[in-house]
């Protein structure tokens, strides 16, 4: 005999609402809105008063700046006082303003990468002329350090090491920088290094080497033969940009085995060539 059916049990299982899809503004024309009526007036004119700084040491009055960004220099001065208070910017004993170290390693970094993506294709070209390593190297605040480096396709080859420091007092490429910075950042470029011998062909006097960077600056190009690394010569050249400064350098290191008196002109006068019509942009 089949018993009675008991009630039904139900279990209630919770509803899961669908997220509505959110939907861009459109403009009149039918596309998607460009996003400025979002954007913040205070901070979009923090952003242009930090973009009128184009290099490390540039130094800007409250009456520059007004003129480079546009803006009034009763409003400035409030924006001059936050970044400055917030660490983004400082003021110098003069009243003119720089930036901040917080600031400018973001800067200098995004502007070597920028200088390497520009000058690669040239390292490339001048490793494929002459079957040697190309290098690249740039100026971070007193340090020199390779940015970018193309290896020969030879047996016996002379190497770099990307993100090396370079030594100021025996590097083709650490030379060429220094020669042309102003005498006191050459004076904190030599002692932060420091004057070190490392092959017997290491010059190590201060007088000595203040006079070779002159030289430098005089022709133009710079040159290591076993001052760094026994058996290797190397030739690095400055590399301008748009203010005339020195901020990178390249060069064509090899084995002195394959240096000829001809082929080290040869060297010296591409590297030239791309020295004279290079220049680096600011941004």
């Amino acid at each position: 005999m089949r018993g009675k059916a008991g009630p039904e049990t139900t279990v209630a299982v919770p509803v899961r609402r669908r997220r509505r899809a959110k939907v861009r503004p459109v403009d009149v024309a039918g596309g998607a809105a460009s996003g400025a009526e979002y954007q913040s007036k205070a901070i979009d004119r923090a952003l242009t008063v930090l973009e009128c700084f184009p290099a490390s040491d540039t130094t800007l009055s409250l009456s520059e700046l007004a003129v480079l960004s546009g803006f009034p220099e009763s409003s400035l001065f409030r924006v001059l006082a936050t970044l400055e208070r917030r660490g983004y910017l400082l003021r110098n004993a003069d009243g003119s303003y720089r930036l901040a170290p917080r600031v400018l390693y973001g800067q200098v970094h995004q502007r070597a990468e920028d200088t390497r993506a520009q000058m690669h294709p040239i390292l490339d070209e001048l490793n494929h002329r002459f079957n040697e390593t190309t290098s690249l190297a740039f100026l971070f605040g007193e340090r020199i350090q390779v940015i970018d480096v193309i290896e020969a396709v030879q047996d016996v080859r002379a190497s770099n090491v990307l993100g090396k420091t370079l030594p100021p007092h025996c590097s083709s490429m650490a030379k060429a920088i220094t020669a042309y910075q102003p005498r006191e950042r050459v004076d904190r470029i030599l002692q932060v290094y420091g004057l070190i011998r490392l092959t017997p062909r290491t010059t190590v006097d201060r007088l000595a080497i203040l006079a070779e960077l002159a030289a430098i600056r005089d022709r133009g190009w710079a040159r290591e033969h076993e001052e760094s690394v026994v058996g290797i010569g190397c030739y690095g050249v400055p590399l301008f940009d748009e203010n005339h400064d020195v901020v990178a350098a390249m060069s064509l290191i090899c084995p002195l085995i394959r240096l000829t008196p001809d082929r080290e002109q040869e060297i010296v006068d591409a590297l030239l060539d791309v020295s004279r019509r290079t220049v680096i942009a600011t941004r």
